[in-house]
């Protein structure tokens, strides 16, 4: 059996950064972005306590880097405080009047605070914290939509040295109770509902039931309710509070508390986890730093940038670019509460149009879902404010890519498509936008300080276009500091296979011009007699199609070929499902990448089931391509009926 995924697919279009674009940003050629790269990998220390010495450090650091594999210290001996960064630094500039958050809900109430107005409200909610005996080093659940108190509740635990762990608004009451479990969780913030598609989505509840009876989580000694939707709750006294009523009780004036550079920061859970929760621990100096450096180059921020990242506030994402990244630039983030289609499907473009947003960063998920509903949508708007696009999540295919250059951007807006995990806690792999010429559907080149490499199983580097692993090669600033209460664990999925080197689980190329393409996970690549087969290529393949708006490619076990190809297929509105079209579809499949890709079975949709925040579950999508019963947590779907008619199909 070949050990390497088979990589087809050739991407010859090239779009090189405009010159009126290199001529602002902050790295403007391919040139510079080299020079700081070779410092980077070479003088890791300089580089990093260059960028390092732009934050606020109560105590500077001994040395920039301990590494003892495969644990790593960043920054040892600094101390400092995130929420100071974020906050407190800003406002001895004008930046302390900018508005900080701009904020929209679902229903449509607006919000918008400026970093001074910021500041006093993280305060005062950090001294409601103490005032319920939270203090540094505990475990805080916060579960809340998408609102400015999410970030404000974040913000205030990093103030006193809590440590966070943020719970996505459409995980259940089990999934809450495992984390708390998990983490010895003594608090949880959260909100009586929140709004999704019109309907109340029962917060508090959820929270009740997640602490009912035995098996509840006894380490819980205090709820925090923040009054968001109005809907009725139950409180329970002596251990649930009011927000808005403790805010009675504290003045606006809290010292934030200086903690070690390694002082645990925030724990989070990876989704779609099954067992023992996977709790990824960050620590505070090195992330701050790699989501200082990453949003600045990355997004090429300015002062005049409204940023909007449509992550939910519950991924790395959300917290990375949604709240620490972007503040501690001292720059402006959107934040919107509900879905991208409500009422109507213009929703995203009214919101770019409305509060002229400079930034827009999404994921292929979303893209493709506005590539279904139409152009039409996209045109009612005017979005001549965008001047960067940003792609996150998962592999952009290049249609895709090129729909959104086109179509959103105007064709004169760069794409920065961006590679990274929870556990890398920052962006890793990504074009910068004034430098680095792009290719639809390629993450380009390493950020800064990023030593990566594609290996066969030996642990070999593999050649141009040969398939392989991608791994990291040396420590980097945001990286995961262990699992949560299990190093063995950490030791063993992250840095045994390759001793010494970060295994991503993700399967990749790199072109001739060293471009790294994400396969996608190693999980995801299908044995089809004998070939590994990347199902992102056949995806792309297949959404390349003038009639295909996305597809989703699973394996099912074959006798003949150990698996054959499935794939599921939404078509454009107005486009006429048959089973000429299927034939076509086939063909094109292998034109386009080889015979031995060919769809096996190709099944239309309506839709496909996804989570609330774009993700497509293929797990679900593989039991029913096996013809098995759905088994497993469905309550993060986003519409349980697409999975009904899916099972339902003959």
């Amino acid at each position: 059996m070949p050990e390497n995924i088979e990589s087809h697919l050739v991407e010859k279009r090239v779009f090189k950064p405009s010159k009126n674009f290199a001529k602002r940003a902050r790295i403007k050629s391919l040139d510079q972005y080299r020079r700081m790269y070779r410092e980077s990998i070479k003088r890791p220390e300089k580089f990093w306590g260059r960028e390092a010495g732009e934050l606020v450090w109560r105590k500077r650091w001994k040395s920039v880097l301990k590494w003892k594999a495969p644990f790593a210290q960043w920054f040892v001996g600094g101390k400092l405080n995130l929420s100071e960064n974020c906050l407190d630094r800003h406002l001895k500039s004008p930046t302390k009047n900018k508005v900080a958050i701009l904020w929209e809900g679902e229903p449509g109430d607006k919000r918008a605070l400026t970093f001074q107005q910021l500041y006093r409200d993280v305060c005062r909610f950090a001294n409601v914290l103490k005032r319920n005996k939270i203090r540094k080093g505990d475990r805080v659940i916060i579960y809340l939509p998408t609102i400015p108190e999410a970030a404000i509740a974040m913000l205030a635990c990093t103030r006193i040295g809590a440590v966070h762990s943020v719970v996505f608004g459409g995980f259940s009451a089990d999934s809450i109770r495992d984390r708390i479990a998990d983490c010895g969780a003594i608090a949880v913030i959260t909100a009586d509902g929140s709004y999704r598609r019109g309907a109340i989505v029962p917060l508090k509840k959820n929270v009740d039931d997640a602490l009912r009876g035995p098996a509840g989580a006894g380490s819980v000694k205090r709820v925090i309710v923040f009054r968001r939707a109005g809907n009725d709750v139950h409180i329970e006294e002596g251990r649930d509070v009011w927000w808005h009523r403790e805010l009675e009780y504290v003045d606006a004036h809290c010292e934030p508390v200086a903690v070690d550079s390694e002082h645990p920061l925030y724990i989070l859970y990876t989704s779609g986890s099954t067992g023992k929760p996977k709790g990824i621990l960050h620590t505070t100096g090195g992330y701050l730093v790699g989501i200082y450096s990453t949003m600045k180059y990355v997004f090429d921020l300015h002062d005049d940038d409204v940023f909007w990242c449509t992550a939910d506030v519950g991924w790395v994402t959300g917290h990375s670019y949604v709240v620490y990244g972007p503040l501690a630039n001292g720059a402006t983030t959107l934040m919107y509460e509900g879905a991208t289609n409500w009422p109507e499907s213009d929703r995203l473009w009214r919101i770019v149009e409305e509060y002229a947003v400079t930034i827009l960063y999404t994921a292929p998920t979303a893209i493709r879902a506005v590539i279904r509903w139409g152009d039409h949508w996209v045109m009612k708007h005017d979005l001549s404010s965008l001047r960067l696009l940003g792609s996150v999540g998962e592999p952009i295919n290049p249609e895709a890519w090129m729909w959104f250059r086109k179509v959103v951007g105007g064709d004169r807006c760069p794409i920065v498509d961006t590679w990274w995990q929870t556990e890398t806690g920052a962006i890793m792999i990504t074009p910068l936008p004034g430098a680095i010429p792009t290719k639809p559907g390629s993450a380009t080149l390493p950020f800064f300080g990023v030593d990566a490499a594609i290996v066969d199983e030996r642990g070999n580097e593999v050649g141009p276009d040969v398939g392989g692993k991608l791994i990291i090669r040396r420590p980097w600033p945001a990286m995961l500091r262990t699992i949560y209460g299990d190093k063995e664990r950490y030791k063993k999925q992250y840095w045994s296979e390759f001793k010494g080197r970060y295994l991503t689980g993700d399967g990749a190329r790199r072109d001739k011009d060293g471009y790294f393409w994400i396969v996608g996970r190693i999980d995801d690549v299908l044995n089809v007699a004998g070939h590994r087969l990347g199902t992102s290529e056949i995806e792309s393949a297949l959404v390349s199609h003038a009639n295909v708006a996305e597809a989703a490619v699973v394996g099912r076990p074959d006798e003949l070929k150990g698996q054959s190809v499935v794939a599921f297929v939404t078509v454009k509105g107005g486009v006429k499902v048959s089973n000429s079209l299927k034939a076509e579809l086939r063909e094109h499949v292998g034109v386009h990448i080889g015979p031995i890709a060919k769809p096996d079975e190709i099944r239309f949709a309506e839709a496909l089931p996804k989570t609330r925040s774009g993700k497509i579950m293929r797990r679900l999508l593989k039991e029913v391509a096996s013809g098995k019963t759905v088994t497993g947590d469905t309550t993060t779907l986003e519409d349980l009926s697409v999975l009904a008619k899916l099972s339902s199909e003959e």
